[in-house]
Parts: structure tokens; C-alpha cells; sequence
């Protein structure tokens, strides 16, 4: 702690005495039974939902890599925040009345119910495995640098301290702990994020000292389509579908919709949600392009810590704490929604398959245990990632490229036509799982590839345009598998479709309710554009 005084530690310490305050009053409300422990009882409102949604996507992963990235490129890697705040919108609008009237647990479970249990257990294990690549792993690395730049801990001794700490209230408090922590976290993120923003443009010298300091091309967005990493082409076409998968049929996401008390509860949290993607382009990307104007070590290089080279050593004495506290909020917030996401999926997708009696304290006790697993699963990955990308954020978003295509396609189109069956779900959730993971090896062994062939323009081909081409493939693959094989039953796909939900069913929402949540999500939509334009 060397790097920090007296009172930022007290900072600190406050942090996480509210922080265990809350924790413990989850804990006492936990009722030991798999709906309260896996879905808070299913009586959350919109303010939570929408909090917990913000905070537990924005892990450190965005403040090492957003701001590391920012660092490098400038603004553009913002599109995938502010295309989050429109697939949110599709979140609140389109999934989320099927989600709440199926009572489903888990998305694993939505699948089941639309296509057959084969696409359930297929679905299950890609999230695990998804979770161990991404999420976990590139959290604990990320929380492991920022650790190591701000107390001077060694990265495994930081790991092992936050996994203890977020551990320890997830697994007693279950899924309300991790949402009611979430809200506490997303205020202090915020508030501390935004400090660090003006105090380092004041540094800088304001907008037009930062424009003065850094290359023209880092304030616009839109990149050629030839762009390495960002090309207009992908953004348009190839993000959409990641955001699909994870803002729609990712477990760590839709479960706090899951959680909501209805589906206008949902709706509201949807929305607010997508109002505060808002912010991470100047609150975390900005920060980064700061850091680039004032070091050159950030220069030379070192990107991926730019954010807490950043809060080490430009903020005052009291709010290097804050800044920190958000960085520890941000950082918990996404293991924790980790943590309960895993441990949901294993009991109630295998376990709970395994053995379909098993009482409710069994489940919940089951829930707790494979907490602990994955977590020393996600450490062992760690080595690996360098392999992929040497920038945090374009890792994350390169391996959700391998994975999302596929599933996007099912849950998108399953919720559109009744006509698509199982039969046709596999076949382009196989195909595509072969496709994505063929892609991962090549690019790891991108470098022993001969140039001008298939398989090393396939290496080489962006990310984002692959994601495309991908969900293209297997959207095409489902539509003719099923229409060359018997249509489902009219019972599985009763009130899963648009085309099957009677008018009785639709949700009650009254009009003076309905025209808010049309003029709120008309209004963010508007306001995304006019950035869009603002920052070409």
C-alpha cells in the first residue's frame, strides 16, 4: 500500500464495510431455496436490474482493456458500449416477455423448451467453457494488474485476495447479495470514473490540450473496413451479433432480467441500463487517451495499464481511494455475476438433470461448491490469453466472436418463426461450434501458417467480420435443416414465438406506461446517433 496514504485507505475500508453490510443483509434474507438463492425470489425492481446489469458487465476487464485500447487507438473500440445501449433495447422489447412468461431459470432452459434438451446441454457447457475464456479468466487478470500498479502486491497475491473476498459474500448471499452489491458498485464506479475523467482532462488541458496532444484519427469512431481492428464494415454488421449473444442469451446478463418482480419491472431496467452504456467511452476509453497524452511509458507501450497508471499517479490524496474503490467495484461486481452465473448453470443445467429429486438445500449447497471450482480453472487459463491478443478488450471480444455467431442465430430466429425445430438448431450450433473453434486454433497458429492460402486468410480475417460471416452461416444452416425436416410440435412452441403468443397473453402494460418506455428508448436511440455523428 505503499503508493497510498492514510486516507485513501480509509476510502477504502468504508468501501468495503458498506460493501459487507449489504453482503450480510442478503445473507440474512437468503431462505436457503434454489428461487431466492439462483433468482432473488424473482422481486427485483427496475433500478436494481438496471444497476446490476451496468455493473456487473463493467468488470476491470474494461479498465485495463477499454482504457488500454483507448490508449492505442483512440475512441473506436466505444462502438461496442454504445451499440450495448440499442441490443439492450432489443433485450427489454423483444426477449424479455418470452424469458418471464417460460419461468425459466436459466437460458440453457429457454433452449430446451424452444428446440429439445440436446441444444439445452450443448448450450450449458459452450457458456461454462465460454466463462472459464472470457469472463472469469480476463477478470482475475485484469484485477491482478490494476492490484499490482495501485498497493504494489504481486498479481497472484492480488488475484487470490478479490477471489477470497467476492467468493466469500456469493456464496452465502446468493444472487440478491450479488445484485444489491451491484447497485452500491455501479454508484461508486461511476462516481469515482467520472473524477478520474475530469481530473485528468484538467491535466491535460482540457478538450482542445488533449486533441493538441494525441493523433486526429483517435476522435473518430467509424474506421476503414480495412481497419485492423475496428473496421466500419465489422462495427455495423459483425457487433451487433456479439452484443446478441451477450446482452440476450448470456446466463451473466439476462439472469438479473430473470430476477425482475415483472415484465414492465424488466422493460424499465433494460432502459436504464442502456442510458448508462453511455458512459463507459468518457469515463473509461477517454481516460486512456489521457494517459497517452501524458506518459511516455503509456507511448511506449504499456496500454493495458494505462488506467491505473493513470490513478497512481495523477489524482490527490482522498481520491486515488474512490478512483480504486470503483476499480475494486468494478472488478467484484463482474466476479461475483461470474461466480452465480457458473454455479446456476452447473446445478441447475447439470446437477439438478443428474438428479432431478434433489431438495431445494441440496441445490442451493451445490450452487455454493461449484463456485469455488471454476475459479482455479480460470487461473490455470490465464498463460494462454497472450496467444490471442495482446490487448485485454480485443481478446474478449475476439473469443465471443468464436462463440456467439451460432447461438445469436438460434435464440434470434427461435423467438421470430415457430417453423425452425431442434433438428436445426443443433445442426448450426455444431457447425458452428467446429467453424468458431477451427478459427481459435488457426489464429493461434496463425504465425506457422504459409501466407496466401485459405486457412491463414481465415486466421487473419477481423474478428467482427468473421462474427458476421459466421452468424450468416449458421443462420442459413438452421433455416434449411428445418425446413427439410418435420415442423416442431405446436406445444413446444406455444408462447415462445411472435407468431404463437395470443393476443390475451400479450403483456399488460398500460398506455401511459407504454408511451415512457417508447419515448425513453426513442430518445437513447436518438442520442447514440447524434454521438455517432458528433464523433465520425
Amino acid at each position: 500500500m505503499s503508493n497510498l496514504s492514510i486516507i485513501d485507505i480509509l476510502v477504502i475500508v468504508a468501501y468495503f464495510l458498506v460493501l459487507s453490510g449489504i453482503a450480510y443483509w442478503a445473507a440474512r434474507k437468503e431462505k436457503n431455496v434454489s428461487s431466492d438463492f439462483f433468482l432473488a425470489s424473482r422481486d427485483v425492481g427496475w433500478i436494481a436490474v438496471g444497476a446490476s446489469l451496468f455493473a456487473s458487465n463493467i468488470g476491470s476487464e474494461h479498465l485495463v482493456g477499454l482504457a488500454g485500447t483507448g490508449a492505442s487507438s483512440g475512441l473506436a473500440v466505444g462502438h461496442f458500449e454504445w451499440l450495448a445501449s440499442f441490443i439492450l433495447l432489443l433485450l427489454g422489447w423483444l426477449f424479455v416477455p418470452f424469458y418471464l412468461r417460460s419461468g425459466v431459470y436459466t437460458m440453457p432452459e429457454f433452449l430446451e423448451r424452444r428446440y429439445n434438451p440436446a441444444a439445452r446441454s450443448y448450450f450449458t457447457w459452450v457458456s461454462i467453457v465460454g466463462y472459464v475464456l472470457t469472463k472469469i479468466s480476463v477478470t482475475l487478470y485484469a484485477g491482478g494488474v490494476v492490484m499490482r500498479a495501485v498497493t504494489g502486491f504481486d498479481f497472484w497475491t492480488s488475484a487470490a485476495i478479490l477471489i477470497v473476498i467476492t467468493g466469500l459474500y456469493t456464496i452465502f448471499g446468493g444472487l440478491r447479495a450479488v445484485i444489491y452489491t451491484e447497485v452500491m458498485q455501479a454508484v461508486v464506479l461511476i462516481v469515482g470514473s467520472v473524477t478520474l475523467m475530469f481530473i485528468g482532462l484538467h491535466a491535460v488541458g482540457g478538450w482542445s490540450g488533449l486533441q493538441a496532444r494525441v493523433p486526429p484519427d483517435f476522435f473518430s469512431m467509424w474506421k476503414p473496413s480495412n481497419h485492423k481492428d475496428f473496421p466500419w464494415t465489422g462495427v455495423v454488421f459483425g457487433a451487433p451479433i456479439l452484443g446478441i449473444w451477450y446482452w440476450c442469451t448470456d446466463q451473466h446478463i439476462v439472469q438479473r432480467v430473470l430476477a425482475a418482480r415483472n415484465i414492465e419491472e424488466a422493460r424499465r431496467g433494460t432502459i436504464f441500463a442502456g442510458y448508462l452504456k453511455i458512459l463507459p467511452v468518457f469515463i473509461f476509453v477517454l481516460p486512456g487517451i489521457i494517459a497517452y497524452a501524458l506518459y511516455a511509458d503509456v507511448r511506449g507501450g504499456m496500454t493495458d495499464a494505462a488506467y491505473p497508471i493513470l490513478v497512481t499517479r495523477l489524482l490527490p490524496i482522498g481520491f486515488k481511494g474512490l478512483v480504486l474503490a470503483g476499480m475494486l467495484a468494478a472488478l467484484m461486481s463482474s466476479l461475483a455475476s461470474a461466480f452465480n452465473s457458473v454455479s446456476t448453470l452447473l446445478t441447475w443445467d447439470v446437477y439438478r438433470k443428474w438428479r432431478p429429486r434433489a431438495s431445494e438445500a441440496r441445490l442451493v449447497f451445490v450452487g455454493r461448491v461449484t463456485t469455488v471450482i471454476l475459479v482455479f480453472v480460470g487461473l490455470a487459463w490465464i498463460p494462454a490469453m497472450k496467444f490471442v491478443s495482446s490487448q485485454l478488450y480485443i481478446y474478449l471480444q475476439s473469443i465471443q466472436a468464436y462463440i456467439a455467431p451460432p447461438i445469436a442465430a438460434v435464440f434470434l430466429l427461435g423467438v421470430l418463426s415457430p417453423r425452425l425445430n431442434g433438428k436445426g438448431a443443433l445442426a448450426a450450433l455444431w457447425s458452428g461450434f467446429v467453424i468458431g473453434f477451427s478459427r481459435l486454433v488457426l489464429e493461434l497458429a496463425r504465425a506457422k501458417l504459409p501466407s496466401g492460402t485459405f486457412w491463414s486468410w481465415l486466421a487473419g480475417i477481423n474478428f467482427l467480420h468473421f462474427a458476421a460471416l459466421l452468424f450468416l452461416l449458421c443462420s442459413a444452416i438452421l433455416i434449411v435443416v428445418s425446413m427439410m425436416t418435420p415442423p416442431p410440435a405446436t406445444e413446444r412452441v406455444a408462447d415462445l414465438t411472435l407468431q404463437t403468443v395470443a393476443p390475451s397473453d400479450a403483456v399488460k402494460t398500460s398506455p401511459r406506461e407504454r408511451s415512457l418506455q417508447i419515448t425513453l428508448s426513442v430518445l437513447l436511440a436518438a442520442i447514440i446517433g447524434a454521438l455517432w455523428i458528433v464523433f465520425r
